[in-house]
């Protein structure tokens, strides 16, 4: 069993990988041939949240760009900006929503001490 701290920990650190990969995904969406990564999350038995990072091997649009040989087509990143960025704000709020729990949790710790004294 994991208590209520344990748990906004855990999540703590999932939605922190998500916006890491969302940043990255970002930094290079003009980087041809870049294929985005996501990150999974998943509730173990013990409770909590997981978070496992792999990469999206859908191809991206291939454009015609001119070289020094002439033409060539070339595949430029998967990573759509319209996806990532909803996904950030999701995450960004997720992350507050834990951080909120952490803060109630020590509040209550406080208070409990407070009671004991």
């Amino acid at each position: 069993m994991i208590t209520g701290i344990q748990a906004a920990v855990s999540s703590l650190q999932a939605f922190s990988m998500k916006l890491e990969n969302n940043g990255h995904n970002i930094a290079n969406m003009n980087t041809d041939g870049f294929k985005k990564g996501r990150v999974l999350l998943a509730e173990p038995p013990q409770g909590g949240v997981s978070a496992r990072p792999e990469k999206v091997n859908q191809p991206g649009s291939v454009v015609a760009e001119q070289t020094s040989a002439g033409y060539e087509m070339v595949e430029q990143s998967n990573v759509d900006l319209a996806g990532e960025i909803p996904d950030m704000i999701r995450s960004a709020r997720a992350y507050e929503a834990n951080l909120k729990t952490l803060q109630a949790g020590d509040e209550m710790a406080a208070t409990l001490l407070d009671i004991r004294r």
